[in-house]
């Protein structure tokens, strides 16, 4: 399954009264994995934001002035959208924007529902927290996806957040994926050992040294106290040993 995190910013808050994208951030997932591949595009709007728009994203005329007009970069955009889901966070905002930027070049492009299925990860969030702030922001610090260096609206970095917390979101932090897949050199990372048997998709668990020398102790403790453990009775004839990262 093929996803696009996307994300806009505009010059206002409604398309109706004219209002222009002036920046697109996408990212790339199969298989609820990050493949690197990116879209990231400023637009110059070819016209005034409206007031408290610019200070949402911190962008101005001035450095528009020479960025490509929505046209120019349609074909990129479609090609690298085309046939996947979009997960948009308040899907309804941003794809008005965009169905309204392609509908300026005229019957050619058609709708870009025909090309994509949408996703509102808003939605969702209200499902699983009804009742609760559900804002990007508060969707971060919900799911423990540091936006700390979030301190503008941008596009891209709007996207990338996203993704992640959308992971979270839907699986649990444990499938997100970003991290490498082999240990890095000198982490104190060390080796879980899980039973052959297990079946299905196991998530990457980080085991440092020191949290291996308190899972250790706490062991100990117990066996000490009980006389056993259920550590000590696991079959483990045929391990499989799986990496995991520091």
């Amino acid at each position: 399954m093929r996803h696009i995190i996307l994300d806009t910013e505009t010059t206002g808050l409604e398309w109706k009264k004219g209002n222009r994208v002036v920046e697109i951030g996408c990212v790339e997932l199969i298989e609820r994995r990050p493949t690197g591949r990116t879209f990231h595009k400023y637009l110059n709007p070819d016209r005034e934001f409206e007031v408290g728009a610019q200070e949402v994203t911190g962008l101005t005329l001035e450095f528009l002035a020479d960025k490509p007009r929505f046209a120019e970069i349609a074909d990129e955009f479609l090609a690298f959208v085309d046939g996947a889901e979009l997960v948009i966070h308040n899907a309804a905002f941003d794809m008005g924007f965009l169905e309204s930027e392609l509908s300026r070049l005229g019957d050619g492009y058609g709708p870009l529902r025909e090309r994509v299925t949408v996703l509102d990860s808003l939605e969702l969030a209200r499902k699983r927290y009804p009742g609760q702030r559900n804002s990007l922001d508060a969707l971060c610090r919900r799911l423990g996806v540091d936006n700390s260096h979030r301190q503008l609206h941008g596009a891209l970095l709007d996207a990338q957040l996203l993704a992640e917390a959308w992971l979270a979101l839907t699986s649990g932090q444990g499938e997100i994926g970003f991290a490498a897949a082999e240990p890095a050199a000198g982490t104190g990372a060390s080796r879980f050992v899980v039973p052959a048997a297990a079946s299905g998709p196991r998530p990457t668990v980080t085991v440092l040294a020191e949290e291996q020398a308190l899972h250790d102790a706490r062991v100990d403790a117990i066996r000490r106290k009980a006389g056993r453990c259920v550590w000590d009775v696991i079959d483990v004839a045929q391990p499989e040993v799986v990496a995991v990262t520091g």
